[in-house]
């Protein structure tokens, strides 16, 4: 996420969404389009945004995991070659970020070609804990760092606490040190809080922790809230009724939104095309239009 679609400290628990930057999508041209031009498309407002879930296990096993990855969970990673693909075709459509999630993606070999590639052609967002980037890990990100490129650490309270009681005994250490690491190195760093029962009491601590203590500005602070998905048993319900959707792609399909790869989320099992998903994406979304305005989430 670049500085110009962050929230800013919204009211309430969590951020509520309106931060996230929407581009008109025509489907017939297959490619985002400007304001100016609108009036020449059937054009839907979808951020311009790709999610790719690079693979699935994970050296933690987080309470609220979306998609249950841990040590144990089969890697279901995307080849360099799908990989490849995917960001060529996106950039060529117009899409304008990049978010690379899992599962820990730094548990692949291959993710710093993968970030090369895609930080050459886009900006590039990687969701990590942080707690393995040590050594040559470290120095590996730091040969293909960019301006361009920035690690989104999750931070879920001041202190082990909260944090450690989702994650495991030790992870809110570890990911103060990775933190820490990442920025003397010269690596951006984005923060995200995931807001649970116990933590939403300490939301606004959090907050002046991440400015005051971490040096991470409000703008790359996003708080977000729990969701009923994955490990998690408790939080929202969402689905594509009440999801903006933003596309999401893994080894298997192509979803609606990288709150889940659960099969209600699925939009197609062929990856071979994200125009043809998000024709089918705009075609839902022009479908659902009547109904009300859908709401971002993340």
């Amino acid at each position: 996420m670049s500085a110009n679609t962050q929230p800013s400290a919204a009211h309430g628990s969590f951020d509520d969404g309106s931060w996230l930057k929407l581009g008109l999508y025509c489907a017939a041209c297959g490619k985002w389009v400007s304001q100016d031009d609108e009036k020449g498309h059937h054009a839907v407002r979808l951020p311009p945004r790709l999610w790719l879930y690079t693979n699935y296990d994970c050296n933690l096993q987080c309470r609220y995991c979306l998609v249950s990855s841990s040590p144990y969970a089969e890697r279901r990673a995307l080849s360099v070659e799908t990989f490849r693909a995917l960001v060529d075709e996106a950039v060529a459509l117009g899409v304008q970020e990049i978010f690379l999630t899992g599962g820990e993606p730094f548990l692949l070999p291959d993710i710093y070609e993968m970030i090369a590639h895609a930080c050459a052609r886009t900006r590039v967002t990687v969701l990590s804990n942080a707690m393995i980037i040590r050594g040559k890990r470290l120095e590996q990100l730091c040969a293909v760092n960019s301006p361009r490129l920035f690690i989104q650490v999750s931070v879920d309270d001041v202190e082990p606490g909260v944090h450690d009681a989702y994650r495991g005994d030790g992870a809110w250490e570890k990911t103060m040190e990775g933190i820490k690491l990442l920025r003397s190195n010269g690596v951006q760093v984005r923060v995200a809080t995931t807001v649970t029962p116990e933590l939403e009491p300490r939301v606004d601590a959090v907050r002046r922790f991440v400015q005051g203590v971490l040096g991470v500005p409000e703008e790359h602070h996003i708080v977000r809230p729990l969701l009923r998905r994955g490990f998690s048993d408790e939080g929202l319900e969402v689905g594509k009724e009440n999801l903006m959707p933003e596309l999401t792609v893994d080894a298997g399909g192509i979803y609606w939104h990288p709150s889940g790869t659960d099969t209600d989320l699925l939009v197609t099992s062929d990856t071979r095309s994200l125009r043809n998903a998000l024709e089918e994406v705009a075609r839902l979304t022009l479908a659902k239009a009547s109904g009300g305005q859908l709401q971002a989430f993340r």
